[in-house]
């Protein structure tokens, strides 16, 4: 039973690995479009900008979960996307202690330039995989996050 769950142990170390590197890959893929069409943009703030795009109004503790990155990063990035007029701060009425992060006219107007690339990158990751073992593979990694979310305090080395 033990050989058993260390080979377990040593795919998902493998499957976390792949999904590391894929992000890196996609970043790349990203960055060279926003290099090609001359965008003063960095991909962080494109993370950022995604999140506001599948939710609007939320407030920048909730993106900087998302997207993992510290207080005073997401402010910086944040401060970043205000001067370019692709979002805007709003004080949270519900907790003045929150601002909440709206886009901007801007903002939807660089959604819509980024999307096609977004879709392109996806389908050319996707080729010759099947719906299904996407869907599967989705399943696996939500049930791993979930593993170890469960397991809060946990040190996690890869």
């Amino acid at each position: 039973m033990e050989k058993d769950t260390i080979h377990t142990a040593e795919l998902a170390r493998e499957l976390g690995r792949c999904l590391i590197e894929m992000r890196n890959f996609l970043r790349q893929y990203i960055q060279a479009k926003i290099k090609e069409h001359k965008m003063d943009i960095s991909f962080e703030m494109i993370e950022i900008m995604a999140c506001l795009w599948n939710k609007d109004g939320i407030n920048q503790q909730e993106i900087a979960d998302i997207v993992i990155k510290d207080k005073s990063s997401m402010t910086y990035l944040v401060d970043n996307l205000v001067k370019r007029n692709m979002v805007s701060r709003k004080v949270d009425v519900d907790d003045r202690r929150n601002n909440l992060i709206h886009i901007t006219r801007e903002g939807r107007l660089l959604q819509k330039k980024l999307n096609p690339w977004i879709l392109e990158m996806y389908e050319k990751a996707a080729l010759g995989i099947q719906k299904t073992k996407i869907s599967q593979s989705i399943q696996v990694v939500k049930k791993m996050s979930e593993n170890l979310k469960a397991e809060k305090g946990a040190a996690i080395i890869m």
